[in-house]
């Protein structure tokens, strides 16, 4: 007799009408809210925009999805295509069967993709998401307990999970593989909480750590079960796994440290990329007008500076004619210039001797010519003499 056990639901959906309210999707649910709530507040801690996390989960959670399916459906082929079964259930996911190693490799895809189209490190993303995911999966393990599936080796100890008779099941009391992964999940996120802030991980080791934690507990807890699965070496496919991602996660966590240590400084620009481009472009075409403003501006300073240079000097030209008509100027240079006219005008009267006189006398008036202006005024009243 039993004194202790962890009951199993009778059923694992309930009937709203004609809409079934499968237990298992419910659990995935809840763990794709917890993990983009706790991501969020990471990501913004870290200097991100609120949202972000939640846009690029947009992309990682439907691959994430295929890409569990597809891996459990590859592992667990039997399960669909083997003699008696039907390929068509391998679309019914809501029946269970997803395998963590292929959700997150192509959520990872994804995430891919969304980061791409924000600008931001897929890295930092996943380091704000790694405790989150964890917690995901720790809420996801409960689906199985649901669907009564993927428990361990019988035992009676008091927190055994008792299993109901079914298709592929035999009852009796098990280990609850569920729960332990789902206290090791909670755990793994504490982990990676306690040591991202002690040493201020980044470049995606946050991320390392939390698939370095889980593979170690996978390996265990995965060596419990008693479910069908595939085996190499008498160890179940699944414990290979785990062994392997665990070396490439230290492998990475080691690398990443030597070639990038620190933290990145920012995790999302202060603008989505094509914004960023054409508020640039836009920038670099007002600092272009505003050169070509102060060329003009430098142009029309320049014409003024000549316009009251030109104002200046024909002022001073007015000047001097002023003087000249007032008779300021000195007279010295005229009257010396009417002397020479007189002279030219007697000659011009006298009779005429030869050809020297004649020279004398354009030579004459050839000087009187050559004299200023002012003196050539005066001319008229030389020869009136």
């Amino acid at each position: 007799m039993d004194l202790a056990y962890i009951p199993s639901p009778s059923t694992g959906v309930i009937h709203l009408g004609p809409i079934p309210l499968r237990g298992y999707a419910f659990c995935i649910i809840i763990g794709v809210f917890v993990a983009v709530w706790l991501g969020n507040r990471r990501w913004i801690a870290r200097g991100g925009k609120p949202g972000t996390v939640a846009d690029i989960a947009v992309w990682a959670v439907p691959f994430g999805l295929v890409g569990g399916r597809l891996y459990h459906v590859i592992t667990d082929y039997q399960l669909y295509f083997g003699e008696g079964r039907n390929w068509v259930d391998a679309f019914k996911i809501w029946e269970g069967g997803l395998g963590i190693w292929g959700a997150i490799a192509l959520g990872a895809v994804g995430a891919w993709i969304g980061c791409r189209l924000r600008g931001i490190p897929l890295p930092a993303w996943a380091d704000a998401l790694a405790p989150g995911i964890a917690l995901a999966q720790a809420c996801g393990r409960w689906g199985n307990w649901f669907n009564q599936e993927l428990y361990g080796r019988a035992t009676d100890l008091p927190w055994a999970l008792k299993i109901s008779e079914g298709p592929n099941r035999v009852a009796g009391t098990y280990h609850p593989t569920f729960l332990y992964e789902s206290l090791w999940c909670v755990g793994v996120a504490l982990l990676v909480i306690w040591a991202d802030r002690r040493f201020k991980l980044g470049h995606g080791r946050a991320f390392a750590l939390y698939v370095a934690a889980y593979c170690v507990g996978r390996g265990w807890i995965e060596y419990m079960r008693v479910d069908e699965a595939h085996h190499i070496l008498g160890v179940r496919l699944n414990v290979w796994t785990s062994i392997v991602v665990f070396l490439l996660a230290v492998t990475y966590l080691v690398l990443s440290a030597k070639l990038r240590p620190g933290r990145e400084a920012i995790v999302e620009p202060d603008r989505e990329p094509a914004a960023a481009g054409s508020e640039a472009g836009s920038a670099s075409a007002d600092a272009a007008k505003a050169d070509a403003a102060k060329a003009d501006a430098a142009k029309a300073d320049a014409a003024k500076a000549d316009a009251a240079k030109a104002d200046a000097a024909s002022g001073a030209g007015t000047g001097v004619a002023a003087k000249a008509a007032s008779g300021a100027v000195p007279k010295a240079g005229s009257e010396d210039a009417a002397a020479k006219a007189a002279a030219v005008a007697t000659e011009a009267a006298a009779p005429k001797t030869g050809a020297g006189s004649t020279s004398k006398a354009g030579a004459a008036a050839e000087d009187a010519e050559s004299e200023p202006k002012e003196a050539g005024a005066k001319a008229p009243e030389a020869k009136k003499l």
